[in-house]
């Protein structure tokens, strides 16, 4: 399939200030990752100019292969039993007031990570006691043993994300699946937790699709949905196959809102964390 050029109403410049300079001096001093950095993120300027940044753990490599995704796949490393404290100094070096939590696949670990996790969390909870904390968590295989872990630690939002409508779904995800991502979020929900998820466009859906996929998670329970412009990392990724324009956008937004979410978040640049500081405000 041909490249389609790039509209206008998605050219960033990423720019810097002093405070995105402290944010790098801090990241790079305590070898943390953020996924503003591997996964390409537009808005990787604007959100460390503000001093926010969403924080990775688990390490840069996942055991999975997603197609629209530009962290690298392969054997992870073992974990950084330093990490948790590391993020939660950085936090509080940061003087971030909400904070976002997410991370690779580790689909090698027996717990898949979820004790990891759990300590992260509670790391940050015991430097940082007045920042709220969301998290962007994996599906865990659907094993609510383990989506119970971070429950349990009490991050304030947690998030999984869908990405995409249920047609395309096997399509760009290599082992989650459209039907588990709903269960994940449906568990979470019944718990008591505000539940946030996110999706691309984009990538040769329906409006009405899209609208489906908000029925569907809203009938799940979920609270908080973002919308952003699929963007390929590589000409080795799912290719994209329509830019959505900024009008759609606003349309499904309204739509969103309608229908009975909480707060729907879209836009070409929208990604699933961008102004999650503002999210805490719709938590139960």
């Amino acid at each position: 399939m041909p490249s389609i050029k790039k509209p206008e109403w998605l050219k960033v410049q990423i720019g810097t200030n002093q405070r995105y300079t402290n944010v790098k001096h801090i990241v790079d001093t305590y070898h943390l990752h953020t996924i503003c950095g591997s996964g390409r993120c537009p808005n990787l300027g604007e959100c460390w100019g503000n001093g926010t940044a969403t924080f990775m753990i688990g390490g840069t490599i996942c055991t999975r292969s997603c197609k629209f995704c530009n962290t690298q796949s392969g054997k992870p490393l073992p974990l950084d039993l330093k990490e948790p404290e590391n993020v939660a100094t950085s936090i509080r070096l940061m003087k971030l007031k909400h904070a976002v939590i997410t991370s690779v696949d580790r689909d090698d670990l027996s717990d898949l990570g979820a004790e990891h996790w759990k300590k992260t969390i509670l790391a940050i909870k015991r430097q940082n006691p007045n920042t709220t904390i969301e998290t962007l968590i994996p599906d865990f295989q659907g094993r609510e043993e383990l989506i119970s872990m971070i429950i349990q630690a009490q991050p304030d939002i947690i998030s999984h994300n869908l990405e995409t409508v249920e047609r395309i779904s096997p399509a760009i995800r290599s082992v989650a699946t459209y039907e588990q991502s709903l269960k994940v979020i449906r568990y979470i929900s019944e718990k008591g937790i505000t539940t946030k998820s996110g999706i691309m466009v984009g990538l040769g859906e329906t409006p009405e699709e899209v609208e489906q996929t908000m029925d569907d998670l809203l009938q799940n329970g979920c609270h908080i949905l973002t919308i952003g412009q699929y963007l390929r990392p590589t000409a080795k990724h799912y290719p994209v196959f329509e830019y959505i324009h900024p009008k759609q956008f606003a349309l499904y937004k309204h739509i969103g809102e309608k229908k009975g979410f909480r707060c729907v978040e879209s836009g070409p640049l929208i990604r699933s964390s961008y102004h999650a500081e503002k999210h805490i405000t719709y938590k139960e």
